[in-house]
């Protein structure tokens, strides 16, 4: 077992698809397990918007030992995102251009940037073929572009995400911008800039991660109540739990690049790209998801050569992905060991 974060430092440009250069890149990753003697069963994670390189931490149930996807069984690669603030090159680091940190000067990054510095670790640790690729929401979004990119996948999962971000999803991340906007200090040059706005974005964010009914039982109130309402406190609580451990500035950097997913951008449209994807795939949705309704997974679903496509019930809606991993398995288990469901 190798579970210690590890960095990769790239030497030489980074050219990001607007045309701006990173002039050092480094990635932080993890890995699980062994690989075996032919190198036959890597597991790449892809993890979502404020996740980071361990995805035993972040998606316990489905991955770790005694869970499905076993380190004791497979080799596990994890690698935090371009733009974030554990480990990868993101908006705290310095430029080595100025000698100051980037802060809000970061550059705009995209989806393919991100997969762009998964193939960059994925030839340091000299892996030329990848067993399983799966991620959920953003993640998702970086398995397909990944293997549009590069057809070096034997199988894929994607749960709760889309071949392209849909106009309502562009606009919840955009509602969430200007609350990070609105705090002054966002654009100050204190490291810690933009938590107030990042607390209320998250705030936010939650509204598109569950649903009207999870609330509605869990933060009921005294009929009563006249001020001080539970569910004002949790979203309060959430915000706060947030800015503890991440940074504003990756936040809007890394909701941007969401906005940019297209897999069908300079391929002739969607239907077309994703037409190419030869790897067996299994598409889950979530009924219930407003940020990734099921329409989406139903897209991926239709013009993929050789996909499977279930539907799981949850009360959480879009963080069911992360939350409903019993489920989640009893789908995932027999296509992995390519038995019939």
């Amino acid at each position: 077992m190798n579970d210690s974060l590890h960095y990769y430092r790239h030497s030489g440009e980074f050219r990001l698809e607007s045309g701006e250069i990173l002039n050092e890149l480094q990635i932080a990753y993890q890995t699980f397990g062994e690989l075996n003697s032919d190198k036959s069963n890597v597991i790449w994670v892809c993890h979502a918007l404020t996740a980071n390189a361990d995805p035993i931490q972040w998606w316990p149930g489905l991955i770790g030992y005694n869970y499905l996807i076993n380190p004791d069984e497979y080799f596990i690669v994890c690698a935090n995102i371009l733009g974030s603030c554990y480990g990868t090159t993101g908006p705290k680091d310095f430029d080595p251009n100025t000698g100051e940190r980037y802060l809000s000067n970061f550059p705009n990054i995209t989806i393919r940037d991100q997969v762009k510095a998964h193939i960059l670790l994925r030839k340091h640790l000299e892996i030329e073929r990848i067993h399983l690729g799966m991620g959920g929401s953003t993640g998702g979004q970086q398995i397909l572009e990944w293997v549009i990119e590069e057809p070096i996948f034997d199988k894929l999962f994607v749960i709760a995400t889309s071949a392209q971000s849909s106009p309502w999803g562009k606009a919840i991340r955009a509602a969430q911008r200007m609350a990070i906007e609105a705090d002054p200090s966002f654009y100050s040059s204190s490291v810690n800039g933009g938590k107030k706005g990042m607390e209320a974005a998250r705030a936010m964010a939650l509204l598109s991660y569950r649903t009207p009914s999870t609330f509605n039982q869990s933060q009921k109130d005294d009929n009563e109540a006249l001020d001080n309402y539970r569910a004002e406190s949790y979203q309060r609580y959430q915000g706060l739990k947030l800015s503890h451990r991440f940074d504003a500035r990756s936040y809007y950097v890394l909701g941007k690049a969401m906005d940019t997913h297209n897999v069908g951008r300079g391929r002739g449209n969607v239907q077309k790209a994703l037409a190419t994807i030869k790897a067996e795939t299994l598409i889950i949705g979530i009924e219930g998801d407003i940020l990734f309704p099921i329409e989406d997974q139903q897209i991926i679903a239709e013009h993929l050569p050789n996909s499977t496509f279930k539907i799981i019930q949850s009360d959480y809606g879009h963080d069911g992905f992360l939350i409903e991993t019993q489920k989640i398995s009893e789908i995932l288990k027999p296509f992995l060991n390519n038995e019939s469901n």
